[in-house]
């Protein structure tokens, strides 16, 4: 059922898309951070805004010497939302962060989460309130170098365009087709997602750039509005 649903996300076609994504825009480094649990950080302050706001908040924190567990914990629910202002929902981010951060605490450290498993881990993220999958998927994939493939709305907007995504299926259905596709690979898995956030970006925006696309030669949306 599952396969007959998706018969264009196949290794074939995921792999094309990987290549011609990767020519055009090569290696991109992504995530953007200092350190593990700064890209931590930036995944719950990502939630529905841009990046450039997110980098203007972790500006603000290391300002003030808060990129740390403990700092963010003991801060002042009211200051930490000042802190985090530019990121937006900066009271619904502050208290997220501080549910992550005493979570985070009651488990102990990295090198303990490190030896949990992808699946308890993942479950644990997505016990805390205002963790959801995606960020959870952020989280494992760049702090924790877990094979998890990230699920955002520029995946399902390239998906779609393509041809290859029916309707609108559950994140957790169209991220189990990608880990059951691709080989289990942290570091390509990165990649990927980093590529289909730049393409996003620079090409298959909410009105798109068709011109000069390293897509459009396959692409459903492109072909029929040429």
């Amino acid at each position: 059922m599952q396969g007959c649903a998706f018969k264009d996300l196949n290794i074939a076609n995921l792999d094309w898309l990987y290549e011609q994504l990767n020519t055009a825009y090569g290696e991109l480094g992504w995530w953007p951070a200092q350190s593990r649990f700064e890209m931590i950080i930036g995944a719950v302050l990502v939630q529905n805004t841009a990046w450039g706001n997110v980098e203007k908040a972790i500006a603000n924190l290391r300002e003030r010497g808060w990129l740390d567990i403990d700092s963010i914990h003991q801060s002042e629910a009211q200051e930490l939302a000042a802190a985090i202002r530019p990121a937006g929902y900066l009271n619904v981010k502050a208290a997220r962060l501080k549910n992550l951060c005493d979570w985070w605490l009651k488990q102990g450290d990295f090198a303990t989460l490190d030896s949990w498993s992808t699946a308890d881990l993942r479950r644990g993220l997505l016990a805390v309130n205002g963790i959801g999958p995606e960020t959870a998927d952020d989280i494992l994939l760049y702090a924790f170098k877990r094979p998890v493939f990230v699920i955002d709305a520029y995946t399902r907007r390239i998906l779609s365009r393509l041809g290859w995504l029916p309707g609108k299926p559950a994140y957790e259905i169209v991220r189990g087709v990608f880990e059951s596709t691709l080989p289990q690979d942290s570091q390509r898995y990165g990649q990927y997602h980093a590529l289909i956030v730049e393409h996003a970006k620079q090409h298959c925006q909410a009105k798109p750039k068709c011109e000069g696309c390293p897509l459009f030669s396959r692409c459903n949306y492109g072909q029929m509005n040429e």
